[in-house]
């Protein structure tokens, strides 16, 4: 008997196919193989005429939705019917959540199998998992995959409804989303936060203090607390918009001359403890990671973004070395309990084992998906070093292992040291925290989302001291703060943000963040997410016409809704019916709001204390002011970000539109003025004026840190000479060079045919002083990750492996004409619908043979061929409507029941 498995990708399918006994053939989806089409040349031409069509939803045939195969899985479903009909048995094993059971359900309805069907659900990948799961097979979650349906249908209803309308009314290329648009709105009034921010200061003093202890003299800290009997203010007392104390607030607010007068008088006066207080606590450890708190995890440790976390997790869990990855739950097994404390044991001694199997509780309702926490797969545990993993994945694995590991450790006992002193009328505060026992804090401490608060727990010890001692006073300091403005979103805490809001679901949220970015929305700086003028536009007009859908808690009770549907506590067709076709349905408000809306207020982002207006054009944001009869216009470099958008800027953006660029000197050699320029890419110099005989005069960007208003005219001659040629190599007699690229100063070593070996300077470093000496001491560090990035040319997206030839690396880049995989000179564009995330190495070296076999007449690698056969990812062929519509025609019998 022949049993075909299908799963969703070619490395589950070869980890799965080393558990399953002989006579079962293992074959990859590659995802899904059908969806509502994605451009109007997926509509079939049967269908062209409708009104609907473009939609992909017959709204007025009970929001029947219309499902086509795309391009690039036509050959997939091919090789999947040719395996079908050696089969005597098809066995469904793709993931257990909602989107899986969705995979499923469309493998059944293209392929339409003869031979019996059934559903194998495993939440990780080992040999007992898939045994116990070969016995337990069930049949296709009607209620699940209607849920899947609903919601998928839902975000094209809100997507394809509204992104037209952001096309005529704002820029092309916008789009809007049920989730996306709320988590663009959370963005947006965070920086307006920022910009209604009003910066406050304070003062306060800092003593170093000393108590004679029988060991001798230790030395403490104690900050000021009180002057007088009254509070002394701190950051937490000011007004954010006035940046005053808050009124009602009866504190001491101390400026800088007041400060150093009160440290003067009481620098010599005796001091004394007055009181001390002990508080033991008990810290537990965290719940084991759901999809939301590893998203939130790996931001803050190890500087991941929500996508490369799901990306790197699911390859982990295609490998076979953690559970399945898209879970609220934060149950875990009894074999995974046993598991983590045999390695609690092992490693660190039966003291820190907690003294009963600990056992977590999911406290969302609405929490499903896989029913088991993430942590690493099996019956026993591998530790991160028994792995062989490395990189990032070996990094992500033993975030999960150490969190899955202490859930099962004994508590952290630890107790805090209050000392209270006096020094005249002023009150001082020492604060220490002894640890009693480190219990779980052996193997993790979870990280905060607050910046200055520290990843690790960390005592502070204070001295033996008793109510009545006198330290002495060694160093009395005033010291300034400034209160700051609310801090930007990471995806840490948007993740965070949106789960504890209800909105959307965990599983989505890498894809989410990932199209704020790509569509403009938002740019990644310093790891926190600050949104772009178009966010702010954007977010303006559905604020504007249709608050409902930006709202929090109206999102949230449509979360609940689509979750309902998945138990059958609601029903879906009405619930699209009142949504979309209602009343006050989302078709009747685009109609009726669409005229209403002005497209040149829609393009005004709307920014308090600027004497100009700020505009979304075709090229971007850009300022507008009117001077008498004329219209003045600057565009706005990409690097200002709304918040951070001031008058003084936009005088000096406007000033170089309408007087000429600042001249700052003449070259000395060449006569050429040298001017002092802002552009769409940020501040830069410029030699020579724009003419017709100098078109494209030479520029050159300024360092990191360096202000436009700061550039002498020496640094600026400097900037305009780069590349600079330091000297020779004494080894190959080539030029080495410094110059400034698009990731910071390097220096190179250009060795003609051999290639350009590039370093990034470091800190320290100065590109128009570098020598030779301390360039070739750069040059013969190892090369490194910074040292490529120097090289002008952008690291990979993703690193996909190794090519099994050369054992050099396989990479996916992006490049002017879009992205591409590249193996050492061999470069191969991406196919139509194939994504960063959805590539495999196996795709890589498909594509790879196929440009290759091209280039030169001969053969492949064996490697490279059995790729290619496994996996049939070929760029493919040009199909006919008529085609692609031949997987429209049957239904299944739970559509026909509905229309």
């Amino acid at each position: 008997m022949s049993t075909l498995v299908i799963v969703e990708s070619p490395t589950k399918a070869r980890t799965i196919r080393n558990f399953l006994p002989q006579g079962y053939r293992v074959e990859a989806s590659m995802g899904h193989v059908r969806d509502l089409p994605q451009s109007a040349s997926e509509v079939p031409a049967s269908v062209k005429g409708e009104k609907w069509a473009k939609l992909g939803v017959n709204v007025e045939a009970n929001f029947d939705p219309l499902y086509v195969v795309p391009k690039d899985k036509q050959k997939v479903v091919k090789a999947l019917k040719e395996a079908l009909k050696e089969a005597d048995e098809l066995l469904l094993a793709t993931d257990e959540d909602r989107e899986g059971e969705s995979i499923s359900w469309h493998l059944l309805e293209v392929l339409q199998p003869k031979v019996p069907v059934r559903r194998m659900v495993f939440h990780e990948i080992t040999e007992e998992a898939i045994a116990e799961a070969l016995h337990h097979c069930r049949t296709i979650d009607d209620q699940l995959v209607r849920a899947q349906e609903t919601r998928r249908i839902l975000d094209r209803l809100v997507g394809y409804t509204l992104s037209p309308l952001l096309w005529k009314k704002i820029a092309s290329g916008l789009s809007a989303g049920r989730v996306q648009s709320v988590s663009v709105r959370l963005l947006v009034q965070r920086e307006q936060e920022r910009r209604a921010f009003r910066q406050g200061s304070y003062w306060d003093l800092k003593a170093t203090l000393v108590a004679e202890t029988a060991s001798g003299p230790v030395p403490f800290e104690a900050r000021m607390v009180t002057l007088g009997g009254r509070r002394l203010a701190t950051g937490s007392d000011f007004e954010a918009h006035t940046g005053q104390i808050a009124p009602g607030r009866d504190v001491v607010l101390l400026d800088e001359a007041q400060a150093n007068a009160l440290r003067d008088r009481l620098r010599d006066l005796p001091w004394q403890v007055t009181a001390l207080e002990e508080r033991p606590s008990i810290r537990k450890p965290s719940a084991p990671f759901t999809t939301s708190t590893l998203q939130q995890e790996a931001n803050r440790k190890l500087r991941l973004s929500a996508r490369d976390t799901m990306r790197l997790a699911q390859s982990l869990y295609e490998q076979g070395y953690i559970t399945y990855m898209r879970t609220d739950s934060v149950h875990l097994s009894d074999q995974a309990i046993a598991a983590a404390r045999s390695c609690v044991e092992q490693m660190y001694g039966a003291t820190y084992l907690s003294p009963e199997p600990r056992q977590f509780h999911t406290k969302s309702k609405n929490a499903q998906e896989a029913h088991e926490a993430i942590r690493p797969a099996g019956h026993t545990f591998r530790t991160p070093q028994e792995t062989g993993l490395s990189g990032r994945e070996l990094e992500l694995y033993d975030l999960i292992w150490k969190r899955t590991v202490a859930t099962q450790m004994a508590d952290a006992r630890q107790t805090h040291v209050t000392v209270q002193l006096q020094v005249g009328d002023a009150g001082f505060r020492a604060t220490g925290k002894r640890i009693d026992f480190p219990g779980f804090f052996r193997a993790y401490v979870e990280g905060s989302d607050d910046p200055e608060a520290a990843l690790e727990n960390q005592e502070v010890i204070l001295p033996p001291l008793r109510q009545g001692d006198q330290p002495t006073c060694q160093e009395l300091v005033a010291i300034g703060h400034q209160t700051q403005p609310p801090a930007r979103y990471t995806e840490a805490l948007l993740v965070k943000t949106l789960e504890q809001e209800g909105i959307g679901r965990p599983s989505t949220y890498a894809t989410i963040i990932g199209t704020i970015i790509d569509r403009g929305y938002a740019q990644m700086v310093n790891n926190t997410l600050v949104p772009t003028f178009t966010a702010f536009a954007v977010t303006a007009l559905l604020e504007k016409y249709f608050p409902d859908l930006v709202d929090l808690g109206f999102t949230a009770r449509m979360e609940q809704t689509l979750d309902e549907i998945s138990t059958g506590e609601a029903d879906w067709l009405p619930y699209l019916r009142e949504f979309y076709l209602g009343e006050r349905g989302l078709e009747n408000q685009v109609r009726e709001r669409e005229n209403q809306i002005d497209p040149s207020e829609a393009r005004t982002v709307a920014l308090q204390d600027l004497a100009a207006k700020v505009r979304i054009g075709r090229f971007g944001p850009y300022l507008e002011v009117e001077e008498g009869d004329e219209v003045v216009t600057a565009s706005i470099p990409k690097d200002v970000m709304p918040a951070d958008l001031n008058q003084e800027q936009v005088q000096r953006l406007l000033r170089q539109k309408t007087e000429g660029p600042d001249k700052l000197g003449v070259h000395p050699e060449t006569g050429e003025p040298i001017y002092r320029l802002v552009g769409t890419y940020g501040p830069y110099v410029q030699l020579g004026e724009v003419s017709d005989a100098n078109p494209k005069p030479k520029r050159a960007s300024l360092p990191k840190g360096l202000k436009l208003e700061e550039v002498t005219l020496e640094q600026a001659i400097g900037l305009l000479s780069l590349p600079r040629l330091l000297g020779v190599h004494p080894e190959t007699g080539a030029k080495v060079q410094a110059g400034l690229g698009q990731f910071g100063p390097y220096v190179v070593h250009d060795q003609g045919k051999a290639g350009k070996d590039y370093r990034s300077l470091k800190a320290g470093d100065d590109v128009l002083t570098i020598t030779l000496e301390r360039a070739l001491e750069l040059l013969a560090e190892p090369k490194g990750q910074r040292g490529r990035r120097a090289a002008g040319s952008p690291p990979p997206l993703r690193e996909l492996g190794v090519h099994p030839d050369d054992g050099k690396p396989v990479t996916v880049q992006q490049g002017p004409y879009g992205l591409y995989i590249k193996h050492g000179k061999t470069n191969v564009g991406l196919p139509e619908g194939e994504t960063v995330e959805s590539l495999t190495l196996e795709k890589g070296l498909a594509l790879l043979a196929g440009k290759k076999g091209k280039k030169k007449t001969g053969t492949t690698t064996k490697a490279a061929r059995q790729a290619a056969a496994d996996n049939c990812t070929q760029p493919p062929k040009r199909t006919t409507a008529k085609s692609t519509a031949k997987s429209t025609k049957t239904k299944s019998s739970r559509q026909q029941a509905t229309t």
